[in-house]
């Protein structure tokens, strides 16, 4: 559950895959064909490309994937017609929820949604009500056993990385968006596997959630949101 624990999320992630593979492999897709459509086929000159492909490197989707929804994206296949939205959503005990959304049907989805929220005992909240308990950062997530913990801070701090914080699971790096980029290559040019790499919203004050039963009702609340076929991210400020 993205906002209550790094680690956490990169297990879901990967849980996830197992288990919807296909499902995230159409996600993915339409995210390629997106950013493809908005700043052309090469990863080199697109941003918002090379960072959905790097969520792809990490599901294992197959480079025959990749390339067909880059070629849909460019017009070389059924046209691609997407506008990006997000929703602010307050679930229940006061947890901000931001949800990345792209669709080709904004009425659709809004009413879908609207409803997701109301059986899960959420509110929809007015604009800016929740994206203000968040701050979008860059986030690159690597486990102990990739690298010395030294090596590791030294080569991010160089590369422009605002913040180095180690757990017993490993490293967590934090970067302003513009420098995301430059950290992440650096690492790589170092052999350091990354387990997570993007440019996220982070809680700036985390909602403490306790209760065993407000866990699971948030958690299959985050999961109903997730799998809506136009829901690209799920963002809380639960920490549990």
């Amino acid at each position: 559950m993205a906002g209550h624990s790094k680690w956490a999320k990169v297990k879901h992630f990967k849980g996830a895959i197992d288990a919807k593979r296909g499902k995230i492999f159409a996600k993915l897709s339409k995210e390629i064909s997106i950013a493809a459509k908005l700043g052309g086929g090469d990863p080199d000159m697109n941003p918002r490309l090379r960072m959905v492909l790097l969520k792809c490197r990490a599901a294992n989707m197959p480079n025959d994937n990749i390339e067909r929804a880059i070629k849909r994206g460019t017009g070389q296949g059924e046209p691609v017609n997407y506008e990006d939205l997000t929703y602010e959503i307050f679930a229940p005990g006061g947890v901000g929820v931001l949800v990345e959304i792209s669709t080709d049907n904004r009425n659709r989805t809004a009413a879908e949604i609207r409803s997701l929220v109301t059986k899960h005992g959420g509110s929809m909240a007015s604009q800016g009500a929740v994206s203000r308990l968040f701050q979008r950062k860059g986030q690159i997530i690597i486990s102990r056993e990739a690298a010395p913990e030294d090596t590791v801070m030294e080569v991010a701090l160089e590369a422009g990385a605002e913040d180095f914080k180690s757990s017993e699971e490993g490293y967590e790096i934090l970067t302003d968006p513009a420098h995301f980029e430059a950290v992440h290559k650096a690492l790589e040019s170092k052999g350091i596997k990354c387990e997570a790499a993007e440019v996220t919203q982070l809680p700036l004050v985390p909602t403490p959630v306790n209760a065993p039963e407000a866990v699971a009702s948030l958690q299959k609340f985050v999961e109903a949101l997730e799998d809506h076929d136009d829901v690209k991210e799920v963002y809380t400020t639960a920490e549990v």
